[in-house]
């Protein structure tokens, strides 16, 4: 069998994999309204149902992780395969509320399942530049998202229902679970396979502070990606189309990430897109109108490289942690937007029913609601400028550890 063959099946199967895991949550994020109607459910249940997709996916990758060495990447792919058709087809046919929540759960299981069976072997494919790849893999969650928005927008206009956007997303899953299933996988050589090594490797300052920002970084992208319908609806921008515009700036990034990683490294990237980050959901608290557009747009620059260079810098600078540290940092990234995603959506509520009890129009309450709401997310990426900064200040030393123990 021609190797480099398989290498490039495999990762365009894996591409495919995450542009169902990325189209999950733009159409999720483009149906919250509507579901919102058809069950009757407000802002903080509607978070609820969101959170349960987060919370799937750390469950998976805690499984994934400490699984990964026994069953390897084939084995979770077929298992993201049957939770994405459970999940998916539930969804379209659910009773209410607490339906909602299973289905949800299950699309989290699929897709934490995908990152833990992903990340690992393309890192372990491609040891020679693994941020590099990892970014490019990462390319078709934001290249999802623009596919999933544009899907869920144009169905939307032509009157589609969001049971049909929800099934729209069943032929690209067969299509993955075919490659998969048929395709022959590499054996593990190049990360770490020794499960008692990774769990010592995890009890680290430096896996715990990186965690940590994962915690940050994840919720900072994803749980103002997921919002961003009910944050902006009533601000004089498309929603959607902001969604297409930021995550199609995300892809290109990803895609030509090789350069700026090599000029910077991973840690000097991470400490910029905080700064800029940071900036821009600061402006997007703060305009309205055509502005909201210039604000996506840094916001974009900003969050582009965190999921895949986070990933990176795990399996790169603490190498020993193997496939385990890099589920579980994702799966931390997930679980803390889970935890948010109530309370992102309890803040639009009281901020919307103090500005109605003050006498102000719905409209004008619902664009207070969601500017308050984005002045209280600014605090995650600001916080990640300090952490990153500590980061920064340490890079010489880190790298010489990295150097040292390459696996």
């Amino acid at each position: 069998m021609d190797k480099s063959i398989s290498k490039n099946k495999l990762f365009i199967a894996a591409c495919i994999s995450l542009i169902v895991t990325a189209m999950t949550f733009a159409i999720r994020a483009g149906i919250l309204g509507q579901l919102g109607e058809d069950f009757e459910l407000n802002n903080t249940q509607l978070g609820f149902v969101n959170a349960m997709a987060f919370w799937g996916f750390p469950v998976a990758t805690i499984f994934g992780g400490f699984l990964y060495n026994l069953l390897g990447a084939k084995k979770l792919m077929i298992i993201a395969f049957f939770s994405h058709v459970i999940g998916l087809v539930m969804t379209i046919y659910a009773g209410g509320f607490a339906t909602l929540l299973i289905s949800s759960f299950f699309i989290g299981f699929a897709n934490g399942s995908v990152e833990a069976a992903c990340n690992p072997l393309i890192a372990d494919m491609y040891s020679d530049n693994r941020t590099t790849m990892l970014n490019k893999f990462h390319v078709w969650f934001p290249g999802g998202i623009v596919i999933g928005s544009l899907t869920s927008k144009f169905m939307t206009d032509f009157g589609l229902g969001w049971e049909s956007q929800i099934a729209i997303m069943l032929l690209p899953t067969i299509i993955y679970g075919y490659l998969f299933i048929k395709e022959e996988f590499p054996k593990t050589q190049h990360i770490e396979s020794d499960t008692v090594l990774n769990l010592k490797s995890l009890f680290t300052p430096l896996f715990i502070f990186i965690a940590i920002c994962m915690t940050l970084t994840a919720t900072a992208e994803l749980g103002t990606q997921q919002w961003l319908t009910p944050l902006l609806e009533k601000s004089g921008a498309s929603p959607m189309l902001i969604l297409a515009l930021i995550t199609g700036i995300m892809a290109v990034g990803r895609y030509f990430a090789g350069p700026i990683i090599h000029k910077l490294n991973p840690i000097g990237v991470l400490f910029l897109s905080a700064i800029v980050t940071t900036i821009a959901i600061f402006m997007m608290s703060q305009v309205d109108g055509q502005m909201l557009y210039v604000a996506s747009v840094l916001f974009a620059v900003g969050v582009c490289y965190f999921w895949p260079t986070m990933i990176g810098f795990v399996s790169e600078y603490l190498p020993k942690t193997g496939a385990l540290g890099m589920s579980l940092v994702g799966g931390a990234g997930m679980l803390a937007t889970g935890m948010w995603n109530p309370v992102i959506g309890s803040w639009l509520d009281e901020e919307k029913q103090i500005a109605l009890n003050s006498g102000i129009a719905e409209d004008a309450a619902e664009v207070i609601a969601g500017q308050a709401a984005l002045g209280n997310m600014v605090y995650f990426p600001l916080a990640l400028v300090i952490l990153f900064g500590l980061l920064f200040a340490f890079r010489n030393k880190l790298e010489e550890s990295r150097i040292s123990q390459v696996v």
